[in-house]
């Protein structure tokens, strides 16, 4: 289960929740049916309470399938870090918690 941390991005709420918010947001796109996915899961709970100024969530793409759609998305999981409503840094499949947080803190800075 994900940690309070973790938001839940939709296709209703992801352009207010991502795309217009005024800081860096990270969002894994992700299916229950995705071992990987699975697998990253308590990585994302980590760097979201780690993190608490970068907003960081999940969007379940089997649920919410037109935002995967405009993004293009065809691997998950997918990680996208926006920033000013824009694709910063995009990282497909499992990927070590070091990276991810190196991305995190360069556009934070």
């Amino acid at each position: 289960m994900a940690s309070d941390a973790v938001k839940e991005f939709t296709d209703d709420n992801f352009d207010a929740e991502v795309l217009q918010s005024s800081g860096p947001v990270l969002v894994d796109f992700w299916a229950p049916w995705c071992g990987p996915c699975r697998q990253i899961a308590p990585m994302i709970d980590e760097l979201a309470s780690e993190n608490p100024s970068i907003k960081i969530g999940k969007l379940n793409i089997d649920d919410n399938p037109s935002v995967p759609q405009r993004f293009g998305i065809s691997s998950i999981p997918t990680l996208l870090v926006f920033k000013g409503g824009e694709i910063a840094e995009s990282f497909v499949g499992v990927r070590p918690k070091a990276a991810l947080q190196q991305a995190l803190d360069s556009i934070s800075a």
